[in-house]
C-alpha cells in the first residue's frame, strides 16, 4: 500500500505509527496475502496477513473495554458488566465503528473478496479494527492502545447500559453450549390481531425443554422466548444444586 494512503489512514485513526509496517499488515486480509505471494510462499503469506494481529487485538480490546466499564459502572454486577462487554466487543459494534472510520477503503483484500463485497463485510471490518488495535499495542504499548479504544468507542461507552446490552438469544445459546447442548430452534407457532397490531407467538425449543414467547415482531417474540428459557434453565439448575 502506498505510504500516502497509510498516512491518510493514520489521520483517520488519530495515531502516528513509529513502525508503519505494522499498520500495513493490520489492513492486509489473508485473501490478498495468498494471492500476492508466489506458489509455495505460504509462510510469507502468513507473515503478511493480519490474523495473528487480530488475535492479540481481541485480547487488548477486551481488557480496555473491561477496564472502562469497571470505571464507569462502579455499582454494576459482574453479570451486567459481562453483558455490556459482550455487546461492545461484538462483530456488529466493531464493524459499525470500523465503517465510521472508513476502514473498508484501506483494507487490502484479494480479488475474490473484492468481487463479493469484502470491504463491506462486517466480519472483515471487525477483524481489521482488532488488528489495528494490536498494531498500536505493538507500536507503543497498552496505554496508547487503550487511549485509541477509549476515543473510538466514546459514544458506545456513553450509551452502554445493562438494559441496552441484553441479548437473551445469545445468552441462551451460550448457556446451552456450556451444558454441551445444541443451540435452540425458534419457530413461529401463531400470529394474532389485526395487521396494525399484529402479535407473534414463537416457541424456543431445545433438547431438554421448550417455552413460548410473544411480541409485536418475530424478533421481539424470540427474545422473550429466550428470556423465559433462561429463567426456566436457571430454576432447573437451582433445584439440581439443592
Amino acid at each position: 500500500m502506498a505510504a500516502t494512503n497509510l498516512g491518510n489512514l493514520e489521520q483517520l485513526l488519530g495515531y502516528k505509527f513509529q513502525n508503519l509496517a505494522l499498520l500495513e499488515r493490520a489492513v492486509t486480509h489473508r485473501s490478498w496475502a495468498f494471492e500476492e505471494v508466489s506458489s509455495g510462499g505460504e509462510e510469507e503469506a502468513r507473515r503478511l496477513q493480519n490474523e495473528s494481529l487480530e488475535f492479540v487485538g481481541d485480547a487488548v480490546l477486551g481488557l480496555a473495554v473491561a477496564e472502562q466499564l469497571y470505571l464507569r459502572h462502579t455499582e454494576a454486577s459482574e453479570g451486567d458488566l459481562t453483558l455490556m462487554k459482550h455487546h461492545l466487543v461484538s462483530t456488529v459494534t466493531l464493524a459499525k465503528i470500523a465503517d465510521n472510520l472508513n476502514l473498508g477503503k484501506y483494507m487490502r483484500v484479494g480479488r475474490g473478496e473484492e468481487k463479493t463485497g469484502g470491504r463491506r463485510k462486517q466480519a472483515l471490518l471487525a477483524d481489521t479494527l482488532e488488528a489495528i488495535i494490536a498494531a498500536i499495542f505493538f507500536d507503543s504499548g497498552y496505554i496508547s492502545a487503550r487511549a485509541f479504544v477509549n476515543r473510538i468507542f466514546v459514544e458506545e461507552f456513553r450509551r452502554a447500559t445493562p438494559k441496552t446490552s441484553i441479548d437473551y438469544k445469545t445468552l441462551l445459546q451460550e448457556t446451552l453450549q456450556a451444558d454441551k447442548l445444541s443451540a435452540p430452534v425458534y419457530q413461529v407457532v401463531k400470529t394474532d390481531g389485526p395487521p396494525h397490531e399484529r402479535k407473534f407467538f414463537v416457541e424456543a425449543v431445545w433438547e431438554t425443554g421448550k417455552v413460548q414467547g410473544k411480541g409485536s415482531s418475530i424478533k421481539a417474540a424470540e427474545m422473550m422466548a429466550a428470556n423465559l428459557a433462561l429463567k426456566k434453565l436457571n430454576k432447573t439448575n437451582s433445584k439440581n444444586v439443592k
